[in-house]
């Protein structure tokens, strides 16, 4: 039996999974690490902790390879989007890893968005103006913290950190450089433009290379470590989002990938580069012929969590007790309120908001509260608003590919009976529950096996899952969310204008508050 490694390295942990060759899971380590919010608006990672995690989950899973019998054919990675560490000129990080869902960047992401280079630079980088992108961050820093900005020698995001270390090169694949925000997806290279308003030069970035492109010869010392022939290929993998389409056999024209875990995303593969002229998608490369157009939620089983810390404390402590899953616990109460949680409808961005409306000072609320809703009514709207939400992204993703012909969902969602029937309800298609459970890391280790000929076309995927579950809309909510759906989605647009306002008076008067 030889073996496929996918690595995951995701916004809360890396997730290393070893396949064998016919897609199967034989092995699996999840090793976390913490997100560092100091200040308003901060969520950076501590890149050497990340390092370590991944060295231990590849040292776990090779602990379970039979490597009598077979052996270690690759270790393809996956990484989160948009990170940005700044590197030194010996390769040192001279800052933690700031990470998409950081968001000190706002201030300059809407001045471009204002004043129209943003939308020149989406229209050539197919990646949105937000401060997420290291695009934005780059001129924060620049502007913000000059003397940090002009000690960098390089910039670089996680996964180029992660494989500098393990083989002293320093490159980039096509898939992360394109969620950047500074790279030309017609071109395939750099774009001047942006690099220009990031105030960076071409040679303060590493080198480009396709996702299949491979690695070998790892520093001695890690192989030895992990356990690794030091000549095992890795191949460079691409971002989360596309290789999440992959791993869940979302790729052909039509199958829509919809994502549910800390947040979201709904995606669509097509066979060449897509922009939305109204700016609400993105664009990123998986492969040859391969391009992932979708749209990305800060706010998912996220929101889930504030719902049962902060509104449900004493159900989880009983759920605790009781030995029982406090989230099932949850949808059990949510499940006895009707469709549309009557008339109460919720806007989940607690933490800003990306696609449809691209808004880092979106703010969430209830509305439409009255003495009649209780805290089950709450739980549910919640539910509801977070899939309302990729509901408008789907709407507006529509409008760039066309019509959904199946939806294939994922995610930690996929556990509850009552959100798996509610995505379908809402989206009125029928929606398959792949048998994945890391759909990323393996679409990871499916590109890898693909870029070292061990298959001869990404679909082969399909031979790798199984189907766990088929939901179909049920009729009888149709009248409740074609109802309510209209008012969540003009209410975000009225609400938009004071997002702002109420984002700036927390910035400053609540966090005065809490230095005090």
């Amino acid at each position: 039996m030889d073996y496929m490694i996918g690595v995951d390295i995701g916004t809360t942990s890396v997730k290393t999974v070893l396949y064998d060759t016919a897609g199967q899971m034989q092995g699996y380590s999840n090793n976390l690490y913490p997100l560092y919010q100091d200040v308003p608006d901060m969520a950076e990672e501590d890149p050497d902790e990340i390092f370590s995690a991944m060295i231990d989950g590849l040292t776990t899973v090779m602990r379970k390879a039979d490597l009598k019998n077979g052996k270690i054919q690759g270790v393809s990675f996956s990484a989160a989007m948009h990170s940005l560490i700044l590197l030194d000129e010996d390769h040192k990080p001279l800052t933690r890893a700031i990470t998409w869902a950081d968001n000190r960047a706002v201030k300059y992401a809407d001045e471009l968005r204002e004043n129209g280079v943003g939308k020149q630079l989406y229209e050539k980088t197919g990646t949105p103006i937000h401060p997420m992108t290291p695009l934005s961050k780059l001129i924060w820093l620049r502007n913000d913290q000059p003397d940090l900005f002009k000690q960098a020698r390089w910039f670089v995001g996680i996964k180029e950190y992660v494989l500098y270390r393990l083989f002293g090169v320093l490159q980039e694949d096509y898939s992360i450089a394109n969620a950047t925000g500074l790279f030309n997806i017609f071109k395939m290279d750099w774009d001047d433009q942006a690099l220009e308003v990031a105030g960076i030069t071409r040679d303060q970035l590493p080198k480009l290379v396709d996702t299949t492109d491979q690695i070998t010869g790892m520093n001695a010392d890690y192989a030895g470590v992990i356990g690794m022939d030091p000549q095992t290929p890795f191949i460079m993998g691409a971002s989360d989002g596309p290789l999440a389409n992959l791993g869940v056999n979302a790729i052909k024209p039509g199958v829509v990938a919809v994502t549910i875990g800390t947040s979201g995303a709904v995606r669509v593969v097509t066979d060449k580069p897509k922009i939305d002229p109204k700016g609400r998608v993105f664009c990123y490369y998986l492969s040859k012929d391969h391009w992932v157009v979708g749209g990305p939620v800060n706010n998912g089983g996220i929101v889930f969590r504030w719902v049962r810390d902060q509104l449900f404390a004493p159900e989880k402590l009983t759920a605790e007790q009781m030995g029982v899953d406090s989230y099932d616990l949850l949808t059990e109460i949510a499940a006895k309120i009707p469709a549309g949680s009557d008339g109460l409808i919720f806007h989940p961005f607690l933490g800003g908001e990306r696609a449809p409306i691209w808004d880092a000072n979106a703010r969430g609320s209830f509305f439409g509260l009255t003495r009649t809703h209780s805290r089950a009514h709450m739980v549910r709207a919640a539910l509801e608003g977070i899939v309302y939400n990729l509901y408008t992204v789907m709407l507006a993703l529509e409008e760039v590919v066309g019509k959904p012909t199946s939806i294939q969902a994922t995610g930690g969602f996929a556990r509850s009976e009552l959100w798996r029937q509610m995505l379908a309800d809402i989206f009125e298609q029928d929606v398959t529950i792949p048998e994945s459970p890391e759909g990323t890391a393996l679409g990871a280790a499916t590109l890898g096996m693909y870029a070292l000929g061990l298959i001869d076309d990404l679909s082969v995927v399909k031979n790798f899952i199984g189907v766990a579950n088929v939901h179909h809309p049920n009729p009888e909510t149709y009248d409740a969310y074609r109802a309510l759906v209209p008012i969540y989605i003009r209410l975000s647009r009225q609400l938009q204008s004071e997002y702002k306002n109420i984002a700036e008076y927390q910035r400053t008067h609540v966090h005065q508050k809490k230095q005090k």
